[in-house]
């Protein structure tokens, strides 16, 4: 049974820093999968975030996110991380993990597994 697991999210003033983890389990060979991170807010579609490639070398950002964010992952822990600096209120949001079993994508739609969301609120 494949399980992605959230964690990390909370409630951080504008300009703060949040560090949101993702582990993996029942996943074989996690080091396949490509990850992605997804945000959902209130009233709005679930929208692309990051992305990090199956080896970790390529990493994809939407435009709201670079610069600020930084996506990892450590293949031998089976985790995503996605570091997130200098947030600011429009980033509040539930911030989904995804694996997909093939190359990255940018549409939530193409994940074959997901988390169960982590909720960041960044105060003005």
């Amino acid at each position: 049974q494949v399980q992605l697991v959230e964690s990390g999210g909370g409630l951080v003033q504008a300009g703060g820093s949040l560090r949101l983890s993702c582990a993996a389990s029942g996943l074989s060979f996690f080091s396949i999968y490509a990850m992605g991170w997804f945000r959902q807010a209130p009233g709005k579609e679930r929208e692309f975030v990051s992305a990090i490639s199956r080896s970790g070398d390529t990493t994809y950002y939407a435009d709201s996110a670079k610069g600020r964010f930084t996506i990892s992952r450590d293949n031998a822990k089976n985790t995503v991380y996605l570091q997130m600096n200098s947030l600011k209120p429009e980033d509040t949001a539930v911030y989904y993990c995804a694996a997909r079993g093939t190359q990255y994508s940018r549409s939530w739609s193409e994940y074959n597994y997901w988390g169960q969301g982590t909720q960041v609120t960044v105060s003005s």
